[in-house]
């Protein structure tokens, strides 16, 4: 089970890598989505090196298990249980179980409901053994309807094929850029509002390969892989050519006066694998979902390698350390590349909850603010390292975000996926500016961070404490500016308009 942890982490199964890879070869080079493709591929092969987690966000740990009858499952839990405190104490896990009630961090990723594991008895005589690390940001993404129901942009969708299509569709919309994309997706059609939830998440559990045996979603899963990609949402929402690598659908019946639809939304950190176990002696068998070649990550998206690191759609390149003043912000233009050297201090849900109602722990004016949950790992002599440290979903900020800004003097956000109106209107306000990092690419920055100078508000968890970092060539790009422009609005805008193209019947 520990190593099941460990490589589901930290090593992206094949199907994933070859999904990603065409991905990379439809985006057009020098594209922001290139960009952050070419910086995707970069942090897989990191990963790899480093032995270390992929995102730093390693998600509710899904188990699901088909053994033998007779298998004990009681030890099995007891097993799981302490592979699970073994990998977080070894930074492959970043700690994760919250008390929903009091919001203390357990520490050890063990809490009632984590991990998540099911199991299913089957005639085998081997144990069938897979995990899934599906994080916050995705999490959030995904999306249950009712039907009928009226979509944004597509209008009526009843209860029959065609309307199970519109709301694939409008769930890859709504999606954007928050669940890091270019993504994945598995559907559960049917059920209650319970188990048609549960079928969603199995479907990703499927190779993104295998084709499905029900001719009608077979259809279904090559409509939708062939016209996401037309909403031009692109990698991380930046708009481009790539923005769905999977689509799955299972089905089961339903009651009459129910019809759900329900989709899992999964980020291009799409960290599932599986083993089977020897159940006498507990050696694991063969891996699975490493079948098929191996691929080369760093082949060039359509052009050359060197077009996609040169400047980002014409941009400029502007480098910034902090204390940041309100001029050098009002120059930045969503576009810019912005390179961070010296301090930056993260902050997350309950940093900005706190920070609306008590005072800084340190000095916040000029300064930077990075919306991320680190993984990180103390050494014998009592000094902090950052194992992964990639940005976390920044719209859950956003009833704070402005208020916070404008109270300490913060003059730079970084994180991913964009923030609101509220927030858009402080930054013309106040001078500031919005930072998107690329999610998901923990081991890229945390490459970049070259010190823990110190940590505040521990009393919150490792994720959620501030940790103050010494950077040096940290890279994001401006994708909300202090002149009112959003890239972020524009792409939700212009994917909109895009979606409705698929309004008319087609099944």
């Amino acid at each position: 089970m520990y190593k099941l942890i460990v490589e589901t982490s930290t090593n992206l199964p094949k199907d994933v890598r070859r999904a990603i890879v065409k991905a990379k070869a439809k985006e057009n080079a020098g594209t922001r989505s290139a960009l952050a493709l070419s910086t995707i591929t970069d942090n897989i092969t990191m990963a790899d090196t480093n032995v270390s987690p992929i995102c730093q966000d390693t998600g509710m740990p899904t188990f699901k298990f088909k053994v033998p009858v007779g298998v004990n499952q009681i030890e099995m839990k007891k097993a799981i249980y302490e592979a699970m405190e073994q990998a977080t104490k070894d930074g492959k896990l970043r700690p994760n179980s919250v008390d929903s009630l009091t919001g203390e961090n357990s520490g050890n990723n063990l809490g009632p409901g984590t991990p998540a594991i099911y199991f299913e008895q089957w005639e085998e005589d081997y144990i069938d053994a897979r995990l899934i690390l599906k994080g916050g940001g995705c999490e959030n993404k995904n999306i249950q309807y009712s039907l009928p129901a009226e979509l944004e942009g597509l209008g009526r969708a009843g209860r029959d094929l065609d309307g199970i299509r519109k709301c694939i569709m409008h769930s890859v919309y709504q999606a954007q850029g928050q669940g890091c994309s270019a993504g994945f997706i598995g559907v559960g059609i049917g059920g209650d509002r319970t188990s048609s939830s549960a079928l969603a998440k199995e479907q990703l559990f499927r190779t993104t390969e295998d084709v499905n045996p029900i001719e009608d979603l077979r259809k279904l899963e090559d409509y939708v892989m062939d016209n996401a990609d037309k909403l031009g949402i692109g990698t991380m929402g930046f708009g481009g050519e790539a923005t769905l690598l999977g689509c799955k659908i299972g089905v089961m019946n339903r009651l009459p006066a129910s019809f759900f639809v329900s989709v899992a939304y999964n980020c291009w950190a799409y960290r599932r694998l599986g083993v089977k176990i020897n159940p006498e002696t507990g050696a694991v068998t063969e891996w699975l979902y490493q079948d098929g070649e191996d691929v080369d990550l760093n082949v060039a998206s359509k052009e050359t390698e060197a077009e996609v690191a040169a400047s980002s759609e014409g941009s400029r390149e502007v480098v910034l350390e902090a204390p940041v003043t309100e001029e050098q912000i009002r120059d930045l233009r969503v576009g810019d590349v912005v390179i961070i050297n010296g301090m930056m201090h993260t902050g997350r849900d309950a940093i900005h909850h706190h920070l609306m109602d008590h005072d800084a722990p340190i000095d916040l004016n000029g300064q930077i603010i990075y919306h991320c949950g680190p993984v990180m790992l103390k050494d014998e002599q009592g000094e902090w390292h950052v194992k992964a440290a990639g940005p976390t979903t920044s719209i859950r900020e956003e009833p704070y975000q402005g208020d916070v800004m404008k109270k300490f003097g913060i003059r730079a956000v970084i994180g991913k996926g964009g923030m609101g109106p509220k927030t858009l209107k402080a930054l013309e306000e106040h001078g500031g500016v919005y930072l998107n990092a690329i999610g998901g690419a923990a081991q890229y920055y945390a490459d970049c961070i070259k010190k823990v100078e110190g940590v505040d508000l521990m009393e919150f968890g490792i994720p959620e404490a501030m940790w103050h970092l010494k950077v040096e060539g940290f890279a994001a790009i401006v994708t909300m500016d202090s002149h009112g422009n959003s890239l972020h609005a524009d792409v939700d805008k212009s994917s909109l308009e895009k979606l409705e193209q698929f309004k008319e019947r087609v099944f």
